[in-house]
């Protein structure tokens, strides 16, 4: 797959991710978070915002679990979760 294949791959499964009503689980939810920010944001850490330090905690976890992951690898991995989890 060549890098515009995978970048149009990655966004037609973020525009379907994006438009589903299906509820997901939290911790399924949290790698679709981190695979996003990873495939998305180019610098090697991104820091989560929001006023909830819990859910913050949970968003760190998530994007450590996965910081050695490419951002080609990520957005391999987040087009997984999508054709996996979203059906609709």
């Amino acid at each position: 797959m060549t890098q515009e294949e995978l970048d149009q791959a990655f966004d037609q499964a973020f525009s379907r991710a994006s438009k589903t009503k299906i509820q997901l689980p939290p911790d399924i939810m949290l790698y679709f978070y981190a695979y996003y920010k990873k495939s998305t944001i180019d610098r090697p850490f991104y820091n989560p915002s929001g006023e909830n330090e819990l859910r913050n905690a949970f968003k760190i976890n998530a994007l450590f679990q996965i910081k050695d992951v490419s951002q080609n690898e990520a957005k391999k991995k987040y087009i997984e979760l999508v054709e996996k989890y979203i059906t609709d």
